[in-house]
């Protein structure tokens, strides 16, 4: 019973410890300052709208108004640095064959109509259906924020990637991107000046941290959480996870949550805490921010 008159202090001592630092994370942790901050990102370029990973759907989403492109990137045998999502072309040119294994001029046409992955039974077409270079990305949009996953471990990949995120001046800019946490500390070893988000190791370890309340004690490297919005979410876990995307928010850390393909996830996804939100479908969501009562300029301001 002693033992008991001590725990219980002891255990709310550190309960409100933990919720008093969790709504100010400040006290602790000095706010990250971000050369970009992004409430509308373009997932694969916006694919609901032109052919994935194109310069023809970067060009139409930034026509309405994106603040950041997410897309993915691998190696060309003759060491190019290409946007595409698969590293096997299959189900997006119908060759069964592997971008490394291709020299560039090599690499074939998308498919002239192509699923929308995370949109069931819809498609996107294009006049553009070639694999565009990284390079060609950074030329054409030299201000614009590009969040760049990599799938594969590949330390070639990596290093190409970094020498021309440096060469284009965009340190500050190009974020790294990895659901691996082994392919995320490659990616931080080869380029530490660029910002990164978390992978899911270390996605699954914030949320631990929150449920226990250790959160507001640890300090947090990463500048972007970017996650799937939940599908399916009661109104006790809906309120846990906006105290912490709040949290995280006022830490500095950005948070984006997708796919977004109807007005049902934005909203959903604002509602819950993101500080953006991610869509196959850019029109969509510019005429969504637009015409909703969340504004892009009241959340810049409750962010900073």
């Amino acid at each position: 019973m002693s033992l008991l008159y001590v725990l219980l202090p002891v255990l709310g001592g550190y309960t409100f410890t933990s919720l008093y630092l969790l709504k100010n994370p400040h006290i602790l942790h000095k706010k990250k300052r971000s050369a970009f901050y992004c409430t509308h990102i373009s997932h694969r370029g916006g694919c609901g709208e032109r052919i994935e990973s194109t310069i023809e759907a970067f060009e139409n989403a930034v026509m309405q108004g994106t603040e950041m492109l997410e897309m993915d990137c691998h190696l060309t045998r003759d060491e190019y640095v290409v946007v595409s999502h698969d590293e096997n072309l299959l189900r997006q040119t119908g060759q069964d064959v592997n971008i490394s294994s291709l020299d560039f001029q090599d690499l074939p046409l998308y498919k002239e109509r192509m699923e929308v992955l995370f949109y069931e039974g819809h498609y996107s077409t294009g006049t553009d259906r070639k694999i565009a270079l990284l390079e060609d990305v950074f030329r054409k949009f030299p201000e614009l924020p590009v969040s760049i996953e990599i799938k594969e471990n590949n330390k070639r990949l990596m290093q190409k990637v970094s020498d021309l995120v440096k060469s284009y001046d965009r340190e500050g800019t190009t974020v790294w991107a990895s659901m691996d946490n082994t392919i995320m500390r490659e990616c931080r070893r080869t380029n530490a000046s660029m910002p990164y988000s978390f992978s899911m190791l270390r996605g699954v370890l914030v949320l631990l941290l929150f449920y226990t309340g250790l959160l507001p004690f640890v300090p947090l490297g990463e500048s972007l959480l970017q996650f799937y919005l939940p599908r399916i979410m009661n109104r006790c876990v809906l309120t846990m996870r906006r105290s912490l995307f709040k949290h995280l928010a006022a830490r500095g850390i950005q948070v984006h949550l997708f796919v977004c393909n109807e007005e049902e996830d934005i909203k959903a996804a604002i509602e819950v805490g993101a500080t953006g939100v991610m869509t196959d479908y850019p029109t969509l969501l510019t005429t969504y921010l637009s015409t909703s009562a969340w504004s892009a300029v009241g959340t810049r301001i409750a962010f900073y």
